[in-house]
C-alpha cells in the first residue's frame, strides 16, 4: 500500500474514533456539562470541535507515516502501531468516563495514563520517523492542558 493511502487510512481511523467519542459527548454538552462548575480558563465549547479534528488529522498523518515504514523496520513499526492503538482506545475511553459517566475524577486519572501512553507512543514513533513523533506534540500539549482543566473541574465539582 502506498504511503498516501496509509496516511488517509490513519486519518479516517482517528477521525472515526473522534466521531464515536463525540456521540457520547453530545448529550452531556446540553445537560450535565453546562450545569457543572468550570475554571476561569475553560475554553468556550466552540473551541473543542475545532481543536480535536486538527489533532485527529495530525495523529492520522503520524500513524500513516509510521505504518508506511513497516517494510523497513517491521518489529519496531508493529510495536509502535500497538502503542498507538492503545492510546487511541484510551482517548475514546476518556469521553466515556468524563461525559458518559460524568465522572471527572476517574476521567482525570485515565487522562494521566493516556498522556503517558501518548508520550511513549511518540518515543516509539521517533525511532521510526522523527516527523511522525513531532506531529504528536500538539496532541501532548492539548492533553496536558486538558489534564489541568479536567483536574480543575474535578476539584470544583467534588463527587461522593
Amino acid at each position: 500500500m502506498k504511503k498516501t493511502l496509509k496516511i488517509v487510512m490513519g486519518i479516517l481511523l482517528c477521525s472515526g474514533v473522534g466521531y464515536l467519542s463525540s456521540i457520547v459527548t453530545r448529550s452531556s454538552l446540553t445537560t450535565w456539562y453546562p450545569q457543572i462548575e468550570k475554571p476561569w480558563f475553560n475554553p468556550p465549547n466552540a473551541v473543542f470541535p475545532i481543536v480535536w479534528p486538527i489533532l485527529y488529522i495530525l495523529m492520522g498523518i503520524a500513524v500513516g507515516m509510521v505504518w508506511a515504514k513497516r517494510a523497513a523496520a517491521e518489529s519496531l513499526v508493529r510495536k509502535a502501531l500497538i502503542v498507538f492503538g492503545v492510546q487511541l482506545l484510551l482517548n475514546a475511553l476518556w469521553s466515556i468516563l468524563f461525559f458518559g459517566l460524568q465522572n471527572p475524577k476517574l476521567a482525570f486519572f485515565e487522562l494521566v495514563v493516556l498522556l503517558v501512553a501518548v508520550i511513549f507512543c511518540g518515543r516509539q514513533f521517533y525511532k521510526i520517523s522523527p516527523w511522525a513523533a513531532y506531529l504528536l506534540v500538539p496532541y501532548v500539549l492539548w492533553l496536558s492542558f486538558a489534564g489541568i482543566l479536567n483536574f480543575s473541574i474535578w476539584m470544583l465539582n467534588p463527587q461522593p
